[in-house]
């Protein structure tokens, strides 16, 4: 039943019949303008999710390769990459990102992570960079719970939380949290290409403020946000692209950014683009210098001096 769409046209699509309300047996979706939408079925979505948005977590599966996406995000982030070729590799220079920044974590003796908007836990993923590390899991798509339950069944190092970095406090005190995590010790807090899908109207700075003020001294907090600095045209392109889904990018200044640290010290090299952050080779960093300016990145260690 695989086929490319007409601009504009509709899909009928057979769903399995578990996933759809029992007076909806045929499921019509809309092709976005200018995308090619090819549809297919999926006996692992969730009973109860709405396939015909397009998702962050899943489109950024796709663009590293995964296969838990559906057509929706495969269009989505087609779209994107059509607007902005190198979206793709954005992607992957923030997940090439993350696995430098755990690697030099778990060198710092830090054994516990805490990892917010974590997406599906595609190859290179933090329990696979750190085996010996107990790591927390926590995303607000379905999807992305699902498969990370599946995929780390019987790792009894790792746990999976729905849930929303907004709600510092439910997140925080769930027992699958505080039945792996520690917090009288340090913990690495890693929120990755999530903050900037938080509006200025959720008061970010006071969201991440709570979680530092959790976690002890020794403690880190790393993140990775996209910016605007450079005034690109095709990357507010990207931000429109987005907001098909429910999650809408918010562009964040460097000095924005910075002020996520407060209360932290800012490890070297600092705020950077995410592939300037203690690149270890060539493929860490893009050539083209606009590239690198897209995505902030930057890890911060809570001070002794800081309280509880």
């Amino acid at each position: 039943m695989l086929r490319s769409a007409a601009v504009g046209s509709r899909i009928r699509v057979k769903l399995p019949h578990r996933l759809v309300p029992e007076r909806a047996k045929r499921l019509d979706v809309r092709v976005a303008e200018g995308v090619e939408c090819v549809m297919t079925d999926f006996d692992w979505v969730p009973e109860g999710v709405d396939i015909t948005v397009p998702s962050v977590a899943r489109a950024y599966d796709y663009m590293l390769g995964g296969a838990h996406n559906l057509a929706v995000d495969r269009a989505m982030a087609d779209q994107a990459a059509k607007v902005l070729p190198s979206t793709p590799r954005l992607v992957r220079m923030n997940r090439a990102y993350l696995r430098r920044v755990v690697t030099h974590l778990v060198e710092s003796g830090i054994d516990q992570f805490l990892d917010i908007g974590s997406g599906i836990p595609t190859v290179g993923n933090v329990h696979e960079v750190a085996p010996d590390a107990r790591v927390v899991y926590v995303d607000k798509d379905p999807v992305a719970v699902a498969h990370s339950e599946l995929l780390l069944s019987g790792n009894d190092k790792t746990a999976v939380v729905q849930g929303d970095l907004r709600n510092p406090e439910d997140l925080l005190s769930r027992p699958e949290v505080l039945g792996l995590l520690d917090f009288d010790r340090p913990v690495a807090v890693l929120m990755l290409m999530v903050l900037h899908f938080v509006p200025d109207e959720d008061e970010p700075w006071r969201l991440v403020a709570r979680y530092r003020d959790h976690v002890v001294p020794g403690s880190y907090l790393a993140i990775s946000h996209v910016t605007d600095d450079r005034q690109s045209a095709a990357w507010r392109g990207v931000a429109r692209t987005a907001a098909q889904s429910r999650d809408s990018l918010n562009n964040r200044s460097h000095a924005e950014i910075a002020e996520f640290f407060e209360g932290f010290e800012l490890q070297e090299p600092g705020l950077v683009g995410c592939g300037l952050w203690r690149p270890q080779g060539r493929g860490d960093i893009s050539d083209n210098a606009d590239e690198n300016a897209l995505i902030y990145a930057g890890l911060g260690l809570k001070p002794e001096s800081g309280s509880r």
